[in-house]
């Protein structure tokens, strides 16, 4: 396996024992137990740098980049995409407390999702957030009375479908003219909220967003994206006398899991530099600020999680199963989507695959699985199992099922490691019951 597809700082020592920057992975999992998410601040801080150096060599200070928290969300994580200045995507009051937690600029914050609660847009509008990302008319409705209630004046960008559909999962597509997100672009709703806007004082629109999707792995259909809302940025000002100054193109770019292209941040963040030049010469329009959301490509690969490999079950004719301490409860992506991993036994990662298995969780559920039919070394109980790039959506998606403690999140940073999430006790599952 070429661990360096998956990232950079994944090796092997001299023991055959799986290293991620300079720690034994094994020695890892024996200090902190299994289930184990492993982040890499490394990573993290080199994949913000590629996005923040290819944003400077292209759109100057036009470009922004805020990190998608709903990839991964922490309080420590808020704090290193604050180091980086970048901004925060939000997409729940969940998420802004922890942005907020961490004394993170409220200003800086962009607060998305498509149905907002009166709850969550007060606390956004009371602490001042950057922008609300409006996804429908209820919505403005909604936000304009609040406020007006606090005397506050909100910076909006509306949500729009352009009718986009990548190449990926139909659950994580979100750009299409059938997708719960946005505002269709062909039934007059785009033009009843300028009218709206533009004459009330509470709120000011500012630009535009639109999101594709997730795990996008070919670059051309930003460009088609691209070319849908800076003409919209042109139509708005040709039909409404609107000058918007802000484009939100959202985020989506894949990463490597198994077998996939590797997209390079670099490449892709110049072919949309690229395109919105030729859009904006088409169109006759200049766009100020270009935002990007990106979640998956800076924190994906930036995480691992092991596991100790439990009972095994082999019977000839018959699916082998390996059955490890964790499963759907820690990553339910294989169960929702049948997401491909990268799977190797981290204290003989210098072994070649011999055996095939199905990757078992310990949920009472048959569905919970992490991989099938995945070639790794003949294991046995007590070995150690690292599923590769698991940094997005796995802690972020984790659940309690069967009333099951979440893991620790630890971070290691070269030969050091910390605990920036602690792990769930048997208390704190009951902690809420009454």
């Amino acid at each position: 396996m070429d661990f360096k597809k998956a990232n950079q700082f994944l090796s092997v020592n001299d023991k055959g024992h799986l290293t991620f920057e300079e720690l034994d992975t094994v020695d890892l999992a024996k200090k902190y137990g299994t289930p184990l998410y492993l982040m890499s601040e490394s990573s993290i801080n080199s994949n913000i740098k590629s996005y923040l150096d290819a944003i400077d060599g292209s759109f100057g200070d036009r470009g922004r980049v805020a990190y998608a928290c709903k990839a991964f969300c922490c309080k420590e994580m808020a704090r290193l995409a604050d180091n980086h200045g970048l901004w925060l995507d939000v997409v729940s009051s969940g998420e802004l407390y922890t942005a907020l937690s961490a004394d993170f600029p409220a200003e800086r914050i962009i607060f998305h999702g498509n149905n907002k609660s009166d709850s969550e847009l007060k606390l956004a509008v009371e602490n001042s957030v950057g922008r609300v990302v409006v996804d429908n008319e209820y919505e403005l409705e909604r936000l304009i009375n609040i406020a007006e209630a606090t005397g506050k004046v909100q910076k909006i960008q509306i949500r729009l479908k352009p009718g986009v559909d990548p190449d990926t999962h139909k659950y994580i597509r979100t750009g299409g003219i059938n997708s719960k997100f946005g505002i269709s672009l062909s039934d007059g709703t785009i033009d009843r909220i300028i009218k709206t806007v533009k004459g009330c004082k509470a709120v000011k629109l500012v630009g535009i967003h639109c999101h594709i999707g997730s795990q996008i792995l070919e670059y051309s259909v930003y460009y088609d994206a691209v070319d849908v809302m800076v003409k919209t940025i042109s139509v708005i000002m040709e039909k409404h006398g609107l000058s918007l100054n802000e484009l939100n193109l959202g985020g989506g770019l894949g990463i490597y899991y198994k077998n996939d292209n590797t997209p390079n941040i670099c490449d892709f963040i110049y072919g949309i530099y690229s395109s919105i030049l030729k859009s904006e010469e088409k169109y006759g329009v200049k766009v100020p600020t270009i935002y990007f959301e990106p979640g998956r490509s800076i924190i994906g690969n930036a995480g691992i999680t092991l596991y100790e490999v439990g009972s095994i079950k082999k019977e000839e004719g018959l699916t082998s199963y390996l059955s490890v301490d964790g499963g759907m409860a820690d990553n339910p992506r294989y169960a929702l989507y049948k997401s491909k991993y990268s799977i190797i036994l981290a204290n003989r990662a210098d072994e070649t695959g011999t055996e095939k298995f199905t990757i078992a969780g310990k949920c009472c559920e048959s569905g919970d699985l992490l991989q099938e039919d995945v070639l790794i070394a003949d294991a046995v109980p007590g070995d150690f199992l690292a599923v590769l790039s698991t940094g997005a959506y796995n802690y972020s998606m984790s659940s309690n099922y069967n009333r099951i403690p979440r893991p620790p999140v630890v971070m290691i940073n070269k030969d050091t490691s910390r605990i920036i999430v602690k792990g769930e006790s048997l208390e704190d599952i009951v902690r809420n019951d009454v």
